[in-house]
């Protein structure tokens, strides 16, 4: 895909809208305004106005970063780039810790409740747009996801010339990862470690909650240790998560990363993580508790290097 013809401004990148095929010529002024109006997540200000004044900025373009009017007509097909405004958002706790940083990749701890990348009403609250914020580098971006609601480590890529061999590194599956998650002490399961679990995970479009299918495998997680939480440790995740039973640290490698992956498998064996708004019962989005975080921390990643062939570890400091 060719570059976007708008810069990334404050660490946000521009939106690319295109008419669609089946829709009358229209103008400019009329095309974004639309988007803008219809926007779900919408800044209270992004009025008429507002949009009016993107285009005396010169912020509205189409292809090879010729500026549009608001009474440029717009054909159906044709694309145009111009900058949304986001939606106040609540800031998150807690901030990025940078675990390293050198010319080719910088590896953050990410909080828990940012997400990694710009999506649906996460937009400046996340862990891309934050980081370029923090840098100063817009050419940022993330090799690979972790779960708004799962805090640790994540790696970006700090240039463009990079991007290929480290998203492929990880599209590859070529990166060991372990994961720390707290949940109900289960002696039986402790005492089967190693432990694989191994089936097929659905995830259907608009559902918060994934399932267990019967159907051929597509995600694979290895339980390698259960250890019970110490008694300071379970005191005060029992006075705040409000919960008598006896906790325990569960150390997960997963082998496929499917999305709800750990919490699907964890809540399949009988110990739902603590904190977990999805799994077994679904909490509406309105009843998240930013005190109550998902007890799941990313803990490490480890890879060979494509650029030099050195053996790299990051390790979460949460």
């Amino acid at each position: 895909m060719p570059p976007a013809p708008l810069p990334i401004r404050d660490g946000l990148n521009p939106t690319r809208a295109r008419l669609p095929d089946d829709a009358p010529v229209t103008t400019a002024f009329d095309f974004i305004y639309h988007l803008v109006s219809t926007q779900r997540h919408r800044h209270p200000d992004d009025d008429a106005a507002a949009v009016r004044a993107r285009f005396a900025r010169g912020d509205v373009v189409t292809v090879g970063a010729v500026p549009l009017t608001p009474t440029t007509l717009v054909r159906p097909g044709q694309d145009v780039w111009f900058y949304r405004r986001p939606a106040p958002e609540p800031p998150v706790p807690g901030r990025l810790s940078v675990l390293w940083h050198d010319a080719r990749l910088v590896v953050v701890d990410k909080p828990h409740f940012m997400a990694t990348m710009p999506r649906a009403q996460h937009i400046v609250q996340t862990a891309t747009v934050q980081l370029r914020r923090l840098l100063g580098n817009d050419d940022l971006v993330p090799a690979h996801r972790l779960d708004r609601l799962t805090a640790g480590v994540l790696v970006f890529v700090a240039a463009p010339e990079f991007r290929g061999a480290y998203q492929s590194l990880f599209a590859r599956r070529e990166v060991r990862k372990t994961y720390e998650a707290i949940a109900r002490h289960d002696p039986q399961l402790a005492a089967s470690t190693p432990l694989t679990w191994e089936n097929h995970i659905l995830k259907v479009t608009g559902e918060y909650q994934a399932r267990i299918v019967d159907a051929a495998a597509n995600a694979r997680t290895v339980l390698r240790q259960v250890q019970p939480l110490d008694a300071v440790e379970q005191r005060e995740l029992s006075a705040r998560y409000g919960t008598h039973q006896p906790l325990a640290r569960y150390l997960l490698e997963p082998h496929t990363g499917k999305t709800h992956q750990l919490r699907v498998h964890m809540n399949a064996a009988g110990v739902p993580i603590l904190g977990d708004s999805a799994y077994p019962v679904a909490l509406d989005a309105v009843a998240e508790d930013f005190d109550r975080p998902l007890q799941l921390i990313s803990r490490s990643i480890t890879f060979v290097d494509p650029v030099d062939g050195e053996r790299r570890t990051f390790r979460s400091q949460l």
